[in-house]
């Protein structure tokens, strides 16, 4: 007798992997490709890349600083990255002294100079302190690019470029993952790069 329940997993799993497949080749290769040559743009005149999102967004740009400072074999000159993500005594300091919405502005307000660039990740494209990040990131004269999902948000229409993930609103584990992918797309991309 064949186990309902591992049938329903199974129909549970294959839907997973044709929605995240789907929310993969939807991603406008070019707008991923104008990411790395802003990145490399950056590396090039000594600028410094910031990143930063919230929740599991809040990993992946903890993932994405490692993978561009580390993983990309940019060695001569590497890139300047940080995760805004990664101060947890700046972060909740702020949160509790001040308010969470600006966790991330007032950070990059102290660190950021004209021609560095911004990452925002954010699956909904709405997080209070992601926005006001990127209105700081505009104010100092920042590049500004965002990962979104879902519609894209507020994200979507404030950012110098946008790589977009459309899927159903609330599908957080496939635009997560494939924000991820795309992070891995233009780590490989830069290895190339000299």
């Amino acid at each position: 007798m064949i186990d309902e329940g591992i049938i329903v997993a199974e129909g549970t799993m294959v839907a997973y992997r044709e929605e995240c497949i789907a929310a993969l080749n939807s991603v406008d290769l070019d707008a991923v490709e104008s990411v790395s040559n802003a990145l490399l743009q950056a590396r090039d005149r000594g600028s410094r890349i910031f990143v930063v999102g919230n929740g599991g967004s809040a990993a992946t740009a903890s993932h994405m600083a490692t993978d561009l400072m580390l993983g990309s074999g940019l060695v001569d000159p590497p890139l300047r990255v940080v995760a805004l993500t990664d101060n947890q005594a700046i972060i909740t300091a702020t949160g509790n002294d001040i308010s969470f919405d600006q966790v991330f502005s007032r950070q990059l307000i102290h660190l950021a100079e004209r021609g560095d660039i911004l990452m925002a990740v954010s699956a909904s494209g709405n997080s209070p302190n992601v926005l006001a990040c990127v209105d700081a990131a505009k104010e100092l004269g920042l590049t500004t690019i965002a990962f979104t999902g879902f519609d894209g948000g507020r994200l979507a229409n404030m950012v110098d470029v946008l790589v977009h993930v459309p899927t159903r609103i609330g599908a957080y584990g496939p635009v997560e993952d494939v924000h991820l992918m795309v992070n891995h797309m233009i780590t490989e991309q830069l290895k190339g790069a000299k």
